[in-house]
């Protein structure tokens, strides 16, 4: 994977005032048959569109394609690099998604990137800032993103 932008550390006013106004892309990268096979033997899951390069060719893919939770790991990763943390951040959690899409397949050698652009955020009285980002797995070349999705991140802080 290539280098990504700085990640920015910003107070948790600066944060609070971004939502609605911050939007970041990754660089590309790609999903290969390497990391697709190797995804295939983590999680035990060897459809032949994925591991089958021969039989794949007789779908309407046109050859193997990435697991569509392989794809939501990469973006995540991606667009996980480039949002914002806290000055006084102690720790984030990925709290979950309300909604995901996979829209479009990731063929193999495909070059993906993250766009990530944050929605809401508020703090929470139990002490953390509750952020929605709305984010995106873009296909180098296709018009419709291999996934899309609203992705729940909470991120506690110590005191200033």
């Amino acid at each position: 994977m290539s280098r990504e932008p700085a990640r920015p550390i910003v107070t948790l006013a600066e944060l609070l005032a971004m939502a609605g106004a911050f939007s970041r892309q990754s660089d590309w990268t790609v999903i290969d048959q390497a990391m697709i096979d190797e995804f295939a033997d983590m999680i035990d899951d060897h459809q032949f569109i994925h591991v089958d390069p021969e039989r794949a060719r007789q779908t309407p893919f046109g050859g193997t394609v990435a697991h569509g939770f392989l794809s939501l790991s990469v973006m995540g990763g991606l667009a996980g690099a480039l949002v914002p943390a806290l000055d006084n951040q102690t720790m984030s959690i990925n709290y979950g998604f309300d909604r995901i899409r996979f829209v479009a397949p990731v063929r193999s050698g495909g070059r993906v990137r993250a766009d990530v652009s944050l929605v809401d955020a508020n703090v929470n009285d139990k002490g953390y800032v509750a952020l929605t980002y709305a984010c995106a797995l873009q296909v180098e070349g296709e018009d419709r993103p291999a996934i899309a999705a609203d992705w729940l991140v909470r991120l506690y802080f110590s005191d200033p």
